[in-house]
């Protein structure tokens, strides 16, 4: 595994892991967000999780992911690890991956597509009312930790990796419009403050 490109390994984590747990969530009436923590060495997974907001509002999938991850009893250090994300992290998420130690994170959406492609727009609301940031206005690469673009990632692979990358992109977001179509037809149905 430590020869898979980041991107490849990351997809397929999303697609094989994350994605089973965001359709049981989603079905629960949580959003479609989701993360998973892997080792830097060699790319396995140590922990994975869902959004469970319907729980909890504060348990985004990000910090639903750590609260995991602190409560395994050999957890490895953050410098150790990758720690990856189905959707750019907000504000709460962000500060909470800074505050846990990690020096990275990978994201496969952007805030712009959680506004626009799942009705989402709470990051970019908060970002512009809470900091007066506009769209993309944090910094990516900063004191503690660097964030990637999974797209941009694979778009940057030599064929025919990169091809076969888009594909797997492009079938992942399938499943990921079937499943915001799926909350957005019931997010009424519950009890998350900004649904």
């Amino acid at each position: 595994m430590a020869d898979t490109p980041i991107a490849a390994r990351l997809l397929e984590v999303i697609e094989s892991e994350i994605l089973p747990m965001t359709a049981r969530g989603v079905a629960s009436g949580n959003k479609v967000f989701g993360a998973a923590v892997l080792r830097k060495s060699d790319l396995s997974l140590v922990i994975a999780g869902t959004n469970s907001e319907t729980d909890n509002p504060l348990l985004h999938g990000e910090i639903n992911t750590l609260n995991q991850f602190y409560e395994m009893a050999d957890r490895p250090s953050t410098k150790d690890l990758v720690f990856l994300t189905t959707h750019e992290p907000c504000t709460l998420c962000m500060s909470a991956i800074t505050w846990a130690g990690f020096d990275n994170y990978y994201y496969f959406y952007s805030h712009e597509d959680s506004r626009d492609a799942f009705a989402i727009p709470h990051d970019l609301t908060i970002l512009k009312e809470l900091f007066g940031l506009e769209p993309g206005g944090y910094r990516r690469t900063n004191k503690f930790w660097t964030a990637y673009s999974i797209p941009a990632l694979a778009e940057a692979e030599a064929e025919p990796l990169r091809s076969e990358l888009l594909e797997q992109i492009k079938r992942i977001k399938d499943r990921y419009q079937e499943l915001s179509d799926q909350y957005q037809a019931s997010k009424g149905d519950n009890d998350i403050p900004l649904a």
